[in-house]
């Protein structure tokens, strides 16, 4: 029980350091009047956006918990057996409980989101005004504002599973947690994102291509929605997403833990809540809370820093996180004789995985290149180089960069699991993705900073404030792309792991001993998984597609009708309440189809076909997923930077032809790193806890 509570108590430093961080930022000054102006508008537009979603969400939220609670009244082992060897009554009637779980769980990733979000928007303006000062006092006001969202993520996350497996001792009630989490996560991601690249590229297309504006141009009606974008899309449904990351990879390996002993041998029932291994993940997760506030101390840079600099800053703070969780994992494993050291290197593998795809990721999108030889390789210059023979020369180079970027993350997975299965078992496949994500707190933080910075460069682009302060926000707002693709690259690697995790413990489950793809059944299962992530993405894109479409209408209807706009007339201004309204309205109805289809398909599947049948799906979505996704994101953020080498002088700099395609490749991206590649590991996961708990209702 010790250790237990001392993960909670972990998840309290965590959630108290986030308060003291956001006291930090919010003491930092917030700028002139017109800045405070635009960080209202921001502000005000974010709030209500969120407040729609959330209200669509709790009604739906509502009908789950309905379902769960009377349709969830199963025992996960057979009861009859169980009752027969005399430990009858170890897990009985757990719908009721497992929708409460459920509760939880989608309030806490709302709630993770929400104060992500709300302090993101406060963090902008006042890092706009620190950029004034230096790059230095920038990078830690807005470093400060995302780590608030990391600690926030990983605090309310160890004390919620550790709380209900306190009181429950049951797998599948916080396998319900962990399902509210994912459905939130799922939502908020799809509809945040929808919603901010609908208008990050009606701005991008309209205004830059089309009126010749610079970026985030206070004439361009789509800015404001753009920004608000960023906070809702990139900030509120990223934080949801990786608290569902968060919690699925520890929720996943207890069940393994529970499963791989109960399921051989049912008199090993009532469970031992303080199995050590089961409270392993929890402990693990624990002591990269503590790490991860260590580590933030050391994220500091000079005024004059390169992207080079900037990426070591951050590398300094992650890297020194990590090694600080892997002596404090030894430590307590060493000290536990019921645990084999083999579980510390396991631990080791997981870490050492997550920073093989966040370098990969890294390298594919910055323009910071690879010198082998004296010779630089560096994919984002070389799609820069290709947009000056135009537009659909942007497109090719992209899509092949993302092609090939897929090689050395799927490689290290595969080696991963090989390595940690080979240590621990079944069981090690889950206790690697907590390894990959024990530093969440620190990792986090350098993804949601990057959002920050980019609002705090449009702010200082719309209240004009000196060349120089813009130019240290693109910095930072460069070097923000390139960790929010590391981060991505973390999350969906520790995806596959955990994903792979909750199949293992559904055929356990549902007793399915092995999938054999010689069975039709299973084959067509396979088939339909594989299937999903493309449907489920095409989806996302279109919903991006038609919203932006809105958009441009609309932004071109502004400059056609509002006298003196284009041009720039004193006083005349853009009606930007408007354009974040038909982004709102667009996201919200476009984000209900592609949600549903990570509820329904399992349980159709599992219904119409059977449990076996359902565990194929699962496979083949693992498969095709993590492929499509990673190529999504490390495409999109490749087009993103390459757009931005261009705008820093290169191959012609802004206004070209080189840049009007560059420009193209970056607004085919946004949607592919934004929201249809990053939902995919949500999507992998939800399927296959929705499996989880539904699923020995279809054997």
């Amino acid at each position: 029980m010790e250790s237990i509570l001392l993960a909670i108590a972990a998840g309290g430093i965590g959630l108290v350091g986030a308060a003291l961080l956001a006291m930090r930022v919010l003491k930092q000054p917030q700028g002139n009047d017109e800045v405070r102006e635009i960080g209202a508008l921001i502000q005000e537009g974010s709030a209500a956006f969120l407040k729609k979603e959330y209200s669509i969400l709790a009604v739906f939220v509502l009908v789950i918990f309905v379902i769960l609670a009377l349709f969830i009244d199963y025992n996960i082992l057979d009861n009859a057996k169980i009752a027969s060897l005399g430990a009858g009554g170890a897990i009985t009637s757990e719908g009721p409980w497992t929708a409460i779980a459920y509760i939880f769980g989608a309030i806490g990733s709302a709630l993770a989101g929400f104060i992500g979000m709300s302090i993101a928007v406060r963090g902008n303006t006042r890092t706009a005004t620190a950029a004034q000062t230096g790059l230095n006092k920038a990078l830690q006001v807005a470093f400060s504002t995302g780590a608030v969202m990391g600690l926030t993520v990983v605090g309310i996350g160890i004390i919620g599973v550790s709380t209900l497996w306190i009181i429950f001792e049951n797998p599948n009630v916080i396998a319900g947690f962990g399902f509210g989490a994912s459905s939130i996560a799922l939502f908020a991601r799809v509809g945040g994102g929808i919603y901010t690249k609908a208008a990050d590229v009606g701005a991008d297309l309209v205004g830059k291509v089309e009126a010749g504006l610079d970026e985030d141009d206070p004439r361009n009606p789509a800015v404001i929605a753009d920004n608000v974008g960023d906070n809702v899309g990139d900030v509120a449904g990223m934080g949801a997403d990786l608290f569902e990351s968060y919690v699925g990879s520890i929720i996943a390996t207890i069940s393994l833990a529970f499963f791989v002993v109960t399921a051989t041998d049912v008199t090993a029932l009532p469970f031992d809540v303080e199995a050590p291994k089961a409270i392993l993940p929890l402990v693990i997760a624990g002591v990269g809370i503590i790490a991860s506030i260590l580590g933030m101390f050391l994220v500091r840079t000079g005024d004059n820093a390169d992207m080079g600099k900037l990426l070591w800053t951050l590398r300094y703070g992650i890297f020194s996180a990590g090694l600080l969780s892997l002596i404090g994992t030894a430590v307590y494993i060493n000290l536990n004789d019921s645990l084999s050291f083999d579980l510390f290197w396991v631990v080791v593998t997981g870490i050492v995985v997550g920073q093989v795809i966040g370098t990969s990721t890294e390298w594919f999108t910055s323009y910071e290149g690879l010198k082998i030889f004296g010779k630089e390789f560096n994919p984002v210059k070389w799609i820069a180089h290709q947009s000056e023979t135009g537009h659909s020369s942007t497109i090719i180079a992209g899509l092949s960069v993302g092609l090939y970027s897929t090689v050395i993350p799927a490689i290290a997975i595969v080696v991963g699991i090989f390595v940690a299965n080979e240590l621990a078992g079944l069981y090690g496949i889950g206790l690697a993705a907590v390894g990959m994500l024990s530093t969440l707190g620190i990792t986090l933080a350098t993804d949601a900073y990057g959002p920050v910075a980019d609002n705090a460069g449009g702010i200082a682009e719309q209240a004009h404030l000196d060349p120089e302060v813009r130019e240290r926000t693109d910095a930072l707002d460069a070097l923000g792309n390139t960790t929010a693709a590391t981060g991505k690259g973390f999350a969906i690697g520790s995806a596959v792991l955990t994903a792979l995790a909750l199949l293992v413990a559904y055929t356990f489950a549902t007793g399915i001993t092995e999938l054999d793809l010689l069975n039709p059944r299973v084959l067509m299962g396979t088939i339909i998984g594989g299937l999903l992530p493309f449907l489920f993405s095409g989806l996302t894109m279109q919903a991006v597609g038609t919203a932006a479409g809105a958009m441009i209408e609309e932004v071109r209807r502004q400059f056609r009708e509002i006298p003196g706009l284009r041009e720039g007339k004193e006083g005349v201004k853009p009606d930007a309440a408007r354009a974040v309204a038909i982004s709102t309205e667009g996201s919200l109805k476009a984000m209900i189809v592609p949600g549903l289809i990570a509820i329904v398909a399992p349980i159709a599947i599992g219904s119409l076909m059977g449990a076996s049948a359902l565990g194929g799906m699962l496979a083949g979505s693992i498969v095709t997923g993590f492929l499509l996704a990673i190529f999504m994101a490390n495409a999109g953020g490749a087009w993103d930077n390459a757009k931005k080498f261009v705008e820093l002088g290169n191959f012609g700099g802004k206004g070209s032809d080189t840049h009007a395609a560059a420009v193209t490749g970056d607004t085919v991206g946004d949607p592919f790193k934004d929201t249809s590649g990053p939902a995919i590991n949500i999507l992998l996961k939800l399927m296959a806890i929705v499996s989880l708990i539904f699923g020995p209702l279809f054997v």
